[in-house]
């Protein structure tokens, strides 16, 4: 299975925290088989918005929502 990775980005009311404030306006900028390919859309899109602290765009790893149990330790 390809590493998927989702690019988006948009307000958020902490520029350090990921709550994103207006869900109906995020930039979804797109999908990506792998991690450089998504880092070079994510690069591109954060510095056009670098003077704006409330903008902030975000690699999402959505190749780790198909396998939730990899990162839990649960018992059988």
């Amino acid at each position: 299975m390809k590493k998927l990775h989702l690019v988006m980005g948009g307000r958020v009311s902490d520029p350090q925290g990921h709550d994103f404030v207006d869900l109906a306006n995020l930039d979804l900028v797109g999908v990506y088989g792998s991690y450089a390919e998504a880092e070079e859309a994510w690069r591109g899109k954060a510095q056009r918005t670098v003077d704006d602290a409330e903008m902030k765009y975000v690699v999402v790893h959505l190749h780790r929502l198909f396998e939730p149990d990899v990162a839990l330790d649960r018992p059988a």
